[in-house]
């Protein structure tokens, strides 16, 4: 028998498995969590940049061609960490829908036996 934290996910899971399957979807909630994570890495570039100019223009000599780089290499980074973080928290919250949703049909059906002897 399922209590009642373990129903109320399997009626919210139902409800919320199609709309939050869609990979659209999936980035759109997994963003704010990937750019907590991706945006430091420009905004210490600019803080480099700023703090100490001399130093980061001796270091990269060609500072237009790798600052395009680093954008676009966070830029991609944000986007897969937030479908893969979202991905994985669906794929986890479906295989717990599946394993209660198989523990209720196997008490049902152990509760229909005992009606019918």
């Amino acid at each position: 028998m399922l209590n009642a934290e373990e129903l109320a996910f399997i009626n919210y899971w139902e409800e919320a498995r199609e709309r939050e399957s869609s990979v659209s979807q999936k980035i759109k909630r997994g963003l704010p969590m990937a750019l907590v994570f991706g945006l430091p890495i420009p905004f210490s570039i600019i803080a480099v940049y700023w703090l100490s100019p001399d130093w980061y223009t001796r270091v990269s000599k060609s500072v237009s061609t790798v600052a395009v780089t680093i954008v676009i290499a966070v830029i991609i980074s944000i986007f897969f960490f937030s479908f893969m973080r979202m991905h994985l928290k669906w794929e986890m919250n479906e295989q717990q829908y599946l394993e209660l949703k198989k523990r209720q049909r196997a008490s049902d059906a152990a509760e229909k036996a005992n009606h019918t002897s």
